[in-house]
């Protein structure tokens, strides 16, 4: 490899004979033709002394001539270039089912604003593993304080798995940044009571639910037909747990309303299959909830043509989205009056808190509940455990009794 410049002046010191080190200011640099490219490759090596420079400088020499013989760059593409080899990347694991589609939205959502704070014109092989550590300050400025620090975080989680496949195929000189360190968020059991629903306030929801959407409103029918299809929506969460994502892409098929006699009374259950590619966790599930017939009566709003459709839908194709379902969410919560609902930050997840709190206090086991909401039950131990007083006087009072089998009763 030729360089492009052969005879060095003086202060210049030559390393391999085909690169070479001087001095700016008080530190050393390195600098090297690249013939391919056209351009000298120069790079800092950060220390006053001579002999580390000499060290510093073969390193340098040695780790982009073995890049170069790879078939690699030395020069680097853009952030914007990077952000948009990544996206393509993750769009191939999409297409194979490990993520959804609604997933890799999210992550172009938060690479989206790493741009707007590292610049779309930046150089990747520039960046340092300091050079985000303003970016919670930044995204707290850039929203007067809107945005959660949940967000933030999920956010710059997405950062580093850019950087770090970046990194790996030799975009960068590092493989992640080094993010202020933020407070611990509030997970405890007392987060989780301010983000569900109590017993009274769902009847106060299932009154008011009744009462938006009933006819004396005098709607027209497209707007009571997707009033009614919250309403279920409503109905189904809290008995089923489900997420959002795995709610909303449910299909009639997935779908089976059963009968079954308990303790001599018929009890109407829906067996619900979900599906690996529409879980977060990618792992599919069959479970039965309670109130199966509503899922009867939405089926009687929405009229399915076949059992390929959509369940929560107006037209039987696109999903209720999510801008839709919050909206008449949020309605149905000023109807019912519940309070401080933006400061408990109750959304169409609560539903889920509150149905497993609600089965926790009926007496399931953590696994039992773990199997219907496909989580493990360490989570739910972790999360639910404790959180209502009424288990805390239960544990404490309890007692029991050995009967004449050698069983023990409690009582």
């Amino acid at each position: 490899m030729a360089l492009k410049k052969q005879q060095f002046a003086d202060g210049e010191i030559p390393i391999f004979d085909e690169a070479c080190i001087y001095k700016r200011g008080e530190y050393w640099q390195f600098r090297m033709w690249l013939a391919k490219e056209g351009k000298y490759a120069r790079k800092s090596l950060r220390t006053r002394s001579e002999s580390t420079a000499i060290e510093r400088g073969k390193a340098a020499y040695l780790e982009i001539y073995a890049n170069l013989q790879q078939g690699k760059t030395y020069f680097s593409i853009t952030t914007k270039e990077g952000v948009e080899r990544y996206l393509k990347f993750r769009q191939r694991d999409v297409e194979l089912g490990h993520i959804v589609q609604g997933r890799h939205t999210t992550i172009s959502t938060h690479l989206q604003h790493f741009l707007s704070f590292i610049g779309k014109d930046t150089k990747l092989k520039e960046l340092e593993r300091t050079d985000c550590e303003g970016y919670f300050y930044h995204r707290h400025k850039s929203t007067n304080g809107n945005v959660k620090q949940v967000t933030v975080q999920n956010e710059q989680s997405t950062i580093n798995a850019l950087i770090k496949w970046l990194h790996k195929n030799g975009e960068t000189h590092i493989d992640g940044f080094d993010f202020k360190k933020l407070p611990r968020l509030d997970k405890g059991n007392d987060a989780i009571r301010r983000a569900t629903l109590t017993h009274d306030e769902y009847e106060s929801v299932y009154r008011a639910m009744r009462t938006y959407c009933a006819k004396h409103n005098k709607l027209d029918e497209d707007e009571l037909k997707i009033r009614k299809i919250v309403q279920h929506y409503v109905l189904i969460a809290a008995n089923s747990g489900l997420r959002v994502g795995e709610q909303r892409q449910l299909r009639w098929s997935d779908v089976q309303v059963e009968r079954h006699n308990v303790g001599g009374k018929e009890q109407t259950l829906a067996r619900i299959n979900v599906r690996a590619e529409t879980s977060k966790v990618r792992t599919s599930r069959t479970f039965l909830c309670r109130n199966g017939q509503y899922f009867e009566r939405l089926k009687e709003v929405t009229k399915p043509k076949s059992t390929d459709e959509l369940i929560f839908t107006t037209d039987g194709k696109s999903e209720l989205s999510k801008r839709a379902l919050l909206y008449h969410w949020h309605k149905i919560l000023d109807l019912a009056e519940i309070p401080n609902r933006d400061e408990r930050d109750l959304v169409p997840y609560s539903l889920r808190h509150f149905m497993i709190t609600q089965r926790i206090m009926s007496g399931l086991s953590f696994r039992q509940i773990a199997d219907m909401c496909g989580t493990s039950v360490v989570q739910i131990e972790r999360t639910y455990y404790h959180l209502n007083d009424e288990i805390r006087i239960t544990n404490a009072v309890a007692d029991y009794r050995r009967l004449d089998d050698g069983t023990i009763e409690v009582v």
